[in-house]
């Protein structure tokens, strides 16, 4: 022990009055999640890809995938998309809902109005499309001429796609899984719509190739 530590123990030694300790500081509890929700995203080991569980400290509460009151003239089946809450809701019987958080692509990239989901695909590969590739030429790699980007944790089409046609032709645009999960309620993909790749395979089930899809 050095010469001022020994000074600062006999300095101590020699205090008549006790010194005053502050508490330690506590740190905040960490909130609840949960089984319910704990349960829908945890662990999926038995993907192709092993999917890890979702921290949801990261998701705000409001995007957590759940059945809400959903009022609508569209049909049971339609995929509704609104930009301004980020919310995707698969339109169910009874005047329900599935709802979904999702993240959107940034300002001057996104896409809107009325398509289909011409088909559907687990684990997809990844193909930027020429415009892309043109801004971003280190994506040239993962081009159509050199067989995409193969499927996936890394795959940005993430677990599963369901891929948006217009008039019969192909927007471009998906929806689609992201391990990203705390994107989820911005706006930072390309144009896509993106969801928790627990939440992208929740909708894949429940969703026929066919079923009509608006993005508002």
């Amino acid at each position: 022990m050095g010469s001022a530590s020994m000074a600062g123990l006999f300095v101590a030694g020699c205090t008549t009055v006790p010194e005053e300790v502050a508490a330690p500081a506590v740190a905040p509890a960490e909130p609840t999640v949960p089984a319910f929700y704990a349960s829908m995203y945890a662990a999926m080991p038995n993907e192709q890809f092993p999917i890890p569980a979702v921290d949801l400290a990261r998701v705000p509460e409001r995007f957590w995938r759940r059945q809400v009151d959903y009022r609508t003239e569209h049909p049971v089946g339609t995929i509704v998309v609104d930009r301004t809450t980020f919310f995707l809701h698969l339109v169910q019987e009874g005047g329900k809902a599935m709802r979904y958080g999702v993240g959107l692509g940034k300002a001057g990239f996104s896409w809107s109005g009325t398509g289909d989901i011409a088909w559907k695909r687990p684990w997809p590969t990844w193909t930027p499309p020429a415009e892309m590739i043109a801004r971003e030429p280190e994506l040239e790699r993962w081009s159509a001429e050199n067989g995409g980007m193969p499927p996936g944790l890394d795959n940005p089409l993430g677990a599963r796609a369901l891929y948006i046609f217009e008039d019969g032709v192909d927007t471009l645009y998906r929806i689609h899984g992201s391990p990203e999960y705390w994107s989820i309620g911005k706006a930072v993909s390309s144009g896509c719509v993106r969801l928790i790749n627990q939440d992208v395979i929740d909708l894949y089930d429940r969703v026929p190739s066919g079923s009509k899809l608006i993005v508002t």
